[in-house]
């Protein structure tokens, strides 16, 4: 059970890792704009964000009183502000990307971005709190191996994202920057929707 703990952490972490969404998406923006360093401390947020998400979700688990219409609101919020940093980049012109402006705040975004990820609770609800609780109650050993496994294999793929992209991003003209940064502010008001969509469907209006 204590290796199969680690692989499934190890499989999971990486999947999350490399999944498209929102915290993957602000990995891109912040090394584009801002450089490695900023898109590693977006990478890094998890390991900040997630400890109130997985006790809370432990909470509900342990008390089985899960409430869906909590998850809906935390999705509005999460759209809210994804329209947010996907107008930003929108409006991002050459001198703002040259000078760096909203340098210096990335890890308050992602941590910010993380907490407002419906997915997050969900994924620690359905997935990672179950496997928590069933190692505590068998082998605790179990649970920091799954744990470590998971955030090992999360933080260093989307840091190893940021590296790529800060790598490559001197191979990008000006121009063809400035367009990657504005589709990227896109493809988070798209997120901002799907969040929305979810957040109906938590509520019961979908």
């Amino acid at each position: 059970m204590v290796v199969e703990s680690l692989l499934f952490g190890i499989i999971v972490g990486l999947a999350a890792g490399l999944s498209p969404g929102p915290l993957t998406t602000l990995v891109f923006s912040e090394t584009l704009k801002n450089g490695k360093k900023e898109g590693i401390q977006v990478a890094i947020s998890p390991l900040i964000s997630e400890s109130p998400i997985i006790l809370s979700m432990l909470v509900v688990l342990s008390t089985l009183t899960g409430n869906y219409i909590i998850i809906g609101v935390i999705s509005m919020l999460g759209a809210c502000f994804l329209v947010y940093l996907g107008l930003s980049n929108l409006t991002t012109n050459a001198q703002e990307s040259k000078e760096g402006l909203g340098k210096g705040n990335a890890l308050l975004r992602g941590i910010t971005t993380n907490l407002l990820n419906p997915t997050a609770y969900i994924f620690w609800l359905t997935i990672g709190g179950p496997r928590i609780i069933e190692g505590i109650q068998g082998h605790i050993l179990a649970t920091i191996l799954f744990m470590l496994g998971f955030y090992m294999m999360l933080v260093g793929s989307k840091t190893a994202i940021a590296i790529v992209v800060d790598k490559f991003k001197t191979l990008v003209g000006r121009k063809y920057y400035l367009y990657i940064i504005r589709a990227l502010g896109i493809v988070l008001i798209a997120f901002a929707l799907i969040f929305v969509k979810d957040a109906l469907e938590y509520v019961g209006i979908l």
